[in-house]
């Protein structure tokens, strides 16, 4: 039977329900039963859910945790972290607790510009569309000013507009690249409307624009943070050997890619969870810093450590768009929520809050793997997965949780002391 259906989006949630189950689950009504767990029960909430994206049929929740204990350019944060990996707020938590004794978290904004561009082709000679350019850049900026103005009143706007030659890596390509600056917004739409305004004074019988559309890489919207401390002051013993080993962890993820990933997933570990939190684009900034950690021709760490003269500096510095009002930050209730927890940041202030998360998970990751190893902890933490997944009763999984408080854990010990517990019985 053909699974094809014509006017899907026009179906109400219940008949799309009724499709899918009748299409790929055999009729199961189990499947209802676990769709509808999931809605909202407060009705206004649910709409809005559902308005997020087309053909809702459920919701999919993510833990919402917090980590304390965050000091930040001396002030004190509790950062939202929206994530399903068990051990990434512990660990966030351990480690803002350990710098809040050690000076805190430093951290600045470099630069905030952001990118689009407006890709054209044309044959003719490169002096005569330099010159048209040239003639048209006041045109261009003209064009745009009914959008921009309520972005120039708060201090952003169109910064530059230059005309690129490309034509060595595509025949007959160049592109307007158009710098920008959207404050506390993402800026997606504004940036995105702004182009389509000048591809379209743009272009004319020779110029062919292929499309206009902003760029999620953007390496001049970056941000800083830093701690540092004595050597002395990193671990209770050992601590120059153990802090040699840490600065030799990150030099290895600077020269060995296979490395370097894992390593930077566990910073995106900490960003990405803040990121979901408040609303923002976690897509666009993977993208971005993946690029950003390729921008010397080989994939490198995002993050970096030295001993100087008895003291050890460890940061991170990363591009990062980020938006505190509009989209979802305005529309969803925990985005809301994330915000007003955070202080209602600034987008400048909230891109230093993010990379400081980074930073922290980072840390985490070097000091386990440098020392105890990265599974002690990790599996401690998800140890009550296994625990879930076994179906025991609250008092074997707390039973389970003494056992392994001294012990390795791994999925086949907690099996078998699961089975040895039920045997007893």
């Amino acid at each position: 039977m053909s699974k094809t259906v014509n006017g899907f989006s026009k179906l109400t949630k219940s008949e799309k329900i009724e499709w899918l189950i009748e299409n790929f689950f055999k009729g199961d009504e189990n499947v209802r039963k676990i769709l509808s767990q999931y809605w909202n029960d407060n009705k206004i909430i649910q709409d809005l859910h559902d308005d997020f994206i087309e053909n809702t049929i459920s919701n999919y929740y993510l833990p919402f945790g917090i980590a304390p204990n965050f000091v930040i350019n001396g002030r004190d944060y509790t950062i939202p972290m929206v994530i399903e990996e068990s051990s990434v707020v512990a660990a966030a938590s351990l480690v803002a607790k350990f710098w809040s004794t050690r000076g805190g978290f430093k951290a600045e904004v470099i630069s905030t510009l952001k990118i689009g561009q407006v890709h054209f082709m044309y044959e003719g000679d490169k002096a005569e569309l330099e010159d048209y350019f040239n003639a048209k850049k006041e045109a261009l900026l003209k064009a745009t000013e009914a959008i921009t103005k309520n972005m120039r009143k708060r201090g952003g706007g169109i910064r530059a507009i230059e005309l690129r030659d490309k034509t060595e890596g595509l025949a007959n390509y160049y592109q307007l690249h158009v710098t920008f600056e959207t404050v506390d917004s993402m800026g997606a739409n504004f940036i995105n409307s702004c182009l389509e305004a000048i591809a379209k004074e743009f272009e004319n019988n020779q110029i062919h624009v292929v499309m206009s559309i902003l760029s999620n890489y953007v390496p001049e919207c970056l941000v800083r943070a830093e701690v540092s401390c004595k050597v002395e002051d990193l671990y209770a013993e050992n601590s120059e050997f153990l802090a040699q080993k840490f600065v030799q962890a990150v030099q290895i993820a600077n020269v060995e890619p296979h490395r370097a990933v894992t390593h930077n997933k566990g910073i995106m570990n900490g960003i990405d969870a803040v990121v979901i939190a408040t609303g923002n684009d976690f897509r666009a900034i993977e993208s971005c810093v993946h690029a950003y950690a390729s921008k010397d021709g080989k994939y490198k760490s995002l993050s970096n450590a030295t001993i100087e003269n008895g003291v050890f500096k460890f940061w991170i510095e990363i591009p990062l768009a980020v938006g505190t009002v509009g989209g979802l930050t305005s529309l969803h209730p925990l985005s809301k929520l994330a915000m007003q927890l955070l202080g209602k940041p600034s987008a400048k202030e909230l891109m230093e809050i993010i990379a400081v998360a980074g930073l922290a998970q980072n840390f985490a990751a070097l000091r386990a793997l440098t020392t105890t190893g990265i599974q002690k902890g990790h599996m401690k933490m998800h140890l009550t997965n296994i625990i879930k997944g076994l179906g025991a009763s609250e008092a074997d999984k707390q039973f389970l949780i003494d056992y392994f408080e001294h012990k390795t854990v791994t999925h086949n010990a907690v099996v078998e002391a699961y089975k040895k517990l039920a045997q007893d019985k």
